[in-house]
C-alpha cells in the first residue's frame, strides 16, 4: 500500500504539470498508452505471461475499466481545478463505501476495529475539508463522483484476483482504455509535448501502472476493509506536496486530521496483527 500511496502521489504531480499542455484525455492517453507500452515490453521479455491473458471474467474485465475509467476522468479533471488535499480528502469518502459494498458482495466481515478505523479517518478528513466553513464548490462533486467509481472498481478487483492474475487485470484495463481515451484526443496531441513535460510524461505512465499493480497485490493479501484504509495516508502526504510545490495552505487543521487519520490506522492494523 505504499507503493500505491506514493504512486497516486506521482500521478497527481504528473497530471497537474501536463494539464497546462493536454486535454484530460490526452493526459489519460499517456497514462493508457504508456502503461501498454511497459506491459507488452515486459511480455516479450517474459512470454510466458501471455498464458494469463485467457479471456476469462471478460465481462468484469469490461465493467471495472469503464467504472475506472469514469473514475479516473473525474479525478483528473479534479485534480486540475482543486487543492490536492482538498481532492484527496473528498476521495477518501471511499474506503465508506468500499466497506458498505465489500460486506455487501464479498461477505466481509465488519469488526469494531474495522469500522472504527474507517470512522476515525473518515473524521479526519471531514477535519481536513472542513465543511460548512466555506462555500461549497459544485466542483468538489467531481472529486466525490471518483471516490464512488474507485469504491465499486476496488471491490470488483478484490472480487477477480482470486482467478485472474494481476497482469491481465492491469493489460485488459490499459487494452481496453487507450483506444476509448486516443478517439476522444486530438490526433496531433503529442506534437505538444516539449522537453519539459518528459519527466511528469514518464511519471504519469509508470505510476498510472503501479499504483493499480500495488493495490491489486494488497488485495492478495488482505480483505478490502483492512487495505483500503491505509491509503489515507494519501491525504497529509498529498497535502505537503501541494504546500511545497504549488504553495497550497498547509495548517493545523490539517495535521490533526491527518492524526486522526494515522490513529484509525493503527488502530485497525494492531487489531488484525492481534487476531492473525
Amino acid at each position: 500500500m505504499i507503493g500505491t500511496v506514493l504512486s497516486f502521489s506521482v500521478a497527481a504531480l504528473s497530471v497537474r504539470a501536463l494539464s497546462k499542455t493536454l486535454t484530460v484525455f490526452e493526459i489519460m492517453s499517456i497514462r493508457s498508452g504508456g502503461g501498454l507500452i511497459i506491459l507488452l515490453a515486459l511480455l516479450a521479455v517474459r512470454p510466458v505471461l501471455v498464458h494469463t491473458l485467457v479471456l476469462r471474467q471478460m465481462g468484469l474485465h469490461a465493467f471495472r475499466n469503464s467504472v475506472q475509467f469514469f473514475g479516473q476522468i473525474a479525478w483528473m479533471k479534479a485534480v486540475t481545478i482543486i487543492p490536492f488535499a482538498t481532492v484527496f480528502a473528498l476521495e477518501f469518502t471511499m474506503p465508506a463505501w468500499v466497506a458498505l459494498l465489500a460486506v455487501l458482495f464479498l461477505g466481509e466481515k465488519m469488526t469494531v476495529s474495522r469500522l472504527g478505523s474507517v470512522v476515525l479517518c473518515f473524521a479526519g478528513v471531514v477535519v481536513i475539508e472542513r465543511p460548512g466553513f466555506a462555500g461549497f464548490e459544485p466542483v468538489s462533486l467531481l472529486a466525490l463522483g471518483a471516490a464512488l467509481s474507485f469504491a465499486i472498481t476496488l471491490v470488483v478487483t478484490k472480487r477477480m484476483v482470486a482467478t485472474v492474475s494481476t497482469f491481465a487485470i492491469l493489460f485488459w484495463l490499459n487494452a481496453m482504455q487507450f483506444p476509448v481515451n486516443l478517439l476522444l484526443s486530438s490526433p496531433a496531441f503529442v506534437l505538444k509535448l516539449d522537453p519539459a513535460t518528459i519527466l511528469p510524461t514518464v511519471g504519469l505512465a509508470v505510476s498510472g501502472l503501479s499504483a493499480h499493480y500495488c493495490f491489486a497485490n494488497a488485495f492478495r493479501h488482505g480483505d478490502a476493509t483492512i487495505v483500503v484504509p491505509l491509503d489515507f495516508l494519501r491525504v497529509p502526504l498529498i497535502a505537503i506536496v501541494g504546500a511545497s510545490f504549488y504553495g497550497e495552505p498547509l495548517s493545523a487543521v490539517v495535521l490533526a486530521g491527518a492524526a486522526l487519520i494515522a490513529t484509525g490506522v493503527t488502530w485497525n492494523l494492531r487489531a488484525e496483527s492481534r487476531r492473525a
